[in-house]
């Protein structure tokens, strides 16, 4: 009875190895399909086809950079960078773009990204997936407005789900609190450093007055959030009257230079000029403060640890084999149009 027990408690941790084994060798083999070179014989020119696209919408659209980076960032944390965010509602699911969190991701955005797509299907039709469209064009739009360049590893196949009910709870909010957001990054296997790099992406952009309510009219009242800046606050109240929360209603994110991609951003949660409570908190908590100091000091710093933040943000939860595909249409999983 006793060599019985013993070969069933060998045998289950045996079994349990082999899973573990499994689990990693399938999350190594996601990322090692993960190529600078991927599409060198598929679809040689895809760096240049996409920058062409990048130079016209930056030149329609100054502020598509913000929105582009904000929709990057939305689709990796929710079932990996997938372009699942990219896939539209039809009359039997509500797609992820239906999440309350998604409403105001902007149109410049989402635009960007197919036009960029269907530049490529004219060169290299069914090839460069839509997630890899993404991401050359994240990068691309945040070096040409100031911000470093990184290469992109390419190879992601597109994800076959999009689902608004998968988004809670996968993205931060801007009442979270550091905790919140350190544990949040960690599950997506991303370091605090990663978190505080990655939050400097609100150097450019702009946020709805509806997500700043609460500070500069602290408790609904007229009093001012503590950890903000009585003048910064005031002078928000003029764009963001109490009575008028219509969600068209935008503020800068960076009081600074809110149209340059920069350190400035780190400098303003320094002096209390953080627009939102989860960006001032990195300020004001130990474990996260230091990094901010070392941002305000070294403009370099903040670049080489956001742009090493961007590729790994870049490897989340990425698709292989039957687990995606080249979607013809960004908007549409193959097939369902």
């Amino acid at each position: 009875m006793a060599n019985t027990f013993t070969y069933i408690i060998h045998h289950f941790i045996f079994s349990s190895l082999i899973l573990l084994c499994a689990f990693h060798e399938s999350s190594s083999n996601s990322l090692s399909s993960l190529r600078y070179d991927y599409y060198n014989q598929t679809c040689p020119n895809i760096e240049k086809i996409i920058y062409d696209v990048v130079f016209q919408k930056l030149s329609e659209t100054p502020n598509v950079a913000a929105g582009a980076l904000r929709i990057f960032f939305h689709d990796c944390f929710v079932e990996g960078c997938d372009a699942s965010v990219l896939i539209a509602s039809n009359a039997t699911n509500q797609a992820e773009r239906e999440a309350e969190i998604n409403l105001s991701l902007p149109g410049d955005g989402y635009d960007v990204f197919f036009r960029a797509k269907r530049a490529l299907e004219l060169h290299c039709p069914g090839v460069v997936s839509c997630a890899d469209v993404m991401a050359i064009v994240t990068r691309d739009l945040t070096n040409r407005v100031g911000g470093p360049y990184w290469q992109v590893q390419k190879g992601r196949k597109d994800g076959l789900i999009s689902n608004r009910a998968r988004v809670e709870g996968n993205l931060p909010r801007p009442t979270h609190t550091v905790t919140e957001m350190i544990h949040l990054f960690q599950s997506k296997g991303l370091t605090t450093r990663d978190l505080v790099a990655l939050s400097g992406a609100h150097s450019i952009g702009f946020t709805h007055c509806t997500a700043i309510m609460g500070r500069i009219y602290y408790n609904g009242t007229y009093d001012i959030d503590p950890t903000m800046n009585a003048t910064y606050a005031r002078d928000l109240r003029t764009s963001c009257p109490m009575n008028n929360t219509a969600p068209e209603i935008v503020v800068f994110n960076d009081v600074t230079t809110p149209k340059w991609f920069d350190n400035a951003y780190y400098g303003n949660l320094k002096r209390g000029y953080g627009l939102l409570s989860s960006d001032q908190n990195l300020y004001l908590d130990d474990r996260t403060k230091w990094i901010v100091e070392s941002m305000i000091n070294d403009e370099s710093a903040f670049f080489d640890a956001f742009a090493s933040a961007m590729e790994k943000l870049g490897t989340v939860g990425v698709k292989t084999g039957r687990d995606g595909e080249v979607r013809l249409q960004c908007d549409f999983v193959n097939g369902s149009n």
